[in-house]
């Protein structure tokens, strides 16, 4: 005669397993390198509430004084945030500023809404721009790639 497991068992046993596979993968050291290089050179901002925004919306991804939340130790989370930063940083990195990204390129994603990415908005309020917001980061980070100049 056999036995068949039921439903009440086996979600025990798939939940027993999520968890012994949860705890193993948090053996992994990937990702939990919190430590932020110094900060270089930033851009010469037209404003204060220039730098407050991209601060708020950009600085976690973009910058060396990333905001490490607590769940940024916890894997898989880990390794997904230390991913993003590691590559937003190559790309743009306002702390090591050099001039490397063009105005064209900044005003791109923000009007097409790629950045901040919807993930990054979901959990951080200050990434969540509103119309006015958004239209004043990309008048003031024009203005501050252009040398001052609207």
């Amino acid at each position: 005669m056999r036995r068949h497991l039921s439903w009440k068992k086996a979600t025990l046993w798939t939940a027993g397993g999520l968890l012994v596979v949860f705890g193993l993968i948090q053996l992994v050291p990937y990702g939990r390198d919190h430590a932020d290089p110094p900060v270089v050179k930033e851009p010469a901002w037209n404003s204060p509430q220039t730098r407050a925004i991209v601060k708020g919306a950009c600085f976690d991804c973009h910058s060396n004084e990333t905001n490490w939340w607590w769940a940024t130790n916890i894997a898989p989370v880990s390794w997904l945030t230390y991913r993003d930063v590691r590559r937003g940083r190559a790309k743009l990195n306002f702390s090591d500023w050099q001039g490397q990204v063009g105005w064209g390129q900044i005003e791109d994603v923000l009007n097409s809404g790629r950045m901040p990415p919807s993930k990054y908005r979901f959990i951080h309020s200050s990434a969540r721009l509103s119309d006015a917001e958004k239209r004043q980061l990309i008048d003031g980070m024009k203005a501050t790639l252009s040398g001052g100049q609207p």
